[in-house]
């Protein structure tokens, strides 16, 4: 039995020895491999080392010119911007500065229309009316108004909202790419309407004078000195001085307002005459001014009027406006009345049956002075009309022709 066992514990030796000679050998594989790792990671620390400290300073000195290459880089880029910030500063700021100065002119000129219409206005007041053919209208005015009534100018600036607003921004700015075209067509329409009222004004001037040269042509057909009806029209007694406006809008106002001042003068002129008919509605002359066979003693005779046929009763009017200086009975003249015109001009209403107005009166023209009758001097029913300058007695056809003429003058100026 124990030569059995002996064997088997020799064996047991020998696999112990082996195992124990195996584990041995990893532990001495292990320290070798960590032996190796820790040398060559010393091997590795001490190279980076070693080029840390040859290389630091060149590496340094490459990150420091690339950090400052960069840096120059965004600085001409931030200078470059903004350059053109400024530069799009000061354009924005120019283009508004032009609109601005844009929208001033407009509403200066808007102004100076304006005031230009006020003054038409009042000449076309004054004037006796324009002529009857229709302009253009202006393209703003909804009224659609010619030069007989010019239109006023239309509110330009505010209405088109054109003014710069400097609010917190939620309305926004007008670019000048949005308020170029609409300031230069306003500034078309001001134009337009400007030459609408300078053609207006010239047919102001123009109807003005045409009306003082008939008025004074008709002076002249009556044989009257036109120096008896006052001073030259448009000339100045005295005042301070004033210049005229140099532009030539203010040239022809001035002679528009020259022109209507003799128009007036002369309608003045022509108002005092005695144009009108002294009977309503068509007359026939029993007998006419000059020398006559007298109807009492059958000789020649100087008549001094003219005799018109009429109803008893009927009317008697004035001829023109002026004062009565004579209103009784005259010998042969029967009731008479005589008024004064002035400029030397006087009328006479003979053979009237009553008398309507007194001496001293002032009448209109038109107005009834009497009664047609039959007394002083007469054989009949009818009117004796004369007129006298300067006392001295005229053919009273010579303003009767005139009348129809100066009428239609007279209810164009109304």
């Amino acid at each position: 039995m124990r030569l059995a066992a002996r064997p088997f514990s020799f064996l047991q030796r020998t696999d112990t020895t082996k195992v124990g000679g195996s584990a041995r050998g990893r532990d001495e594989r292990r320290r070798l491999r960590v032996l190796t790792v820790s040398l060559a990671a010393a091997v590795l620390w001490a190279g980076a080392v070693t080029w840390y400290l040859v290389f630091h300073d060149e590496a340094l000195a490459r990150f420091i010119s690339q950090q400052s290459a960069m840096q120059y880089t965004y600085e001409e880029r931030i200078g470059a911007l903004r350059l053109q910030l400024d530069r799009a500063v000061m354009e924005r700021a120019a283009v508004r500065t032009t609109v601005e100065g844009r929208i001033t002119d407009l509403a200066d000129r808007q102004a100076a229309l304006e005031r230009r219409q006020s003054l038409l206005s009042n000449l076309a007041g004054e004037s006796s009316g324009l002529p009857a053919d229709p302009v253009e209208a202006a393209p703003p005015s909804p009224t659609g108004a010619t030069a007989r009534n010019p239109a006023k100018p239309f509110p330009t600036p505010d209405a088109l909202e054109l003014r710069m607003r400097e609010d917190d921004g939620s309305e926004g700015r007008r670019s000048a790419l949005e308020s170029g075209p609409a300031l230069a067509s306003v500034e078309q329409r001001l134009d337009r309407l400007a030459a609408l009222q300078s053609r207006a004004l010239d047919r102001i001037a123009a109807r003005a004078g045409s009306n003082a040269r008939r008025m004074r042509g008709v002076v002249a057909r009556l044989g009257l000195d036109p120096s008896r009806f006052g001073r030259q029209a448009g000339v100045g007694l005295g005042g301070p001085f004033v210049p005229l406006a140099a532009d030539p809008f203010g040239i022809a106002l001035s002679d528009a307002q020259r022109s209507l001042a003799e128009e007036e003068q002369w309608r003045r002129a022509t108002a005092a005459l005695p144009l009108r008919q002294p009977l309503s509605g068509a007359f026939t002359p029993s007998s006419t001014f000059g020398p006559r066979l007298d109807p009492f003693t059958r000789g020649l005779a100087m008549h001094t009027g003219i005799d018109m046929r009429a109803e008893y009763g009927e009317p008697a009017r004035a001829t023109a406006a002026g004062r009565v200086t004579a209103a009784d009975y005259a010998g042969g003249y029967g009731n008479m009345v005589e008024i004064d015109h002035g400029n030397g001009l006087a009328t006479r209403y003979a053979h009237l049956s009553s008398l309507a107005v007194v001496i001293g009166q002032t009448v209109a023209a038109g107005a009834i002075v009497g009664r047609v009758g039959s007394t002083g001097r007469s054989t009949g029913n009818h009117l004796h009309y004369e007129t006298r300058i300067d006392g001295e007695p005229v053919d009273p056809q010579r303003f009767l022709r005139a009348a129809a003429a100066a009428e239609s003058w007279s209810d164009a100026g109304r």
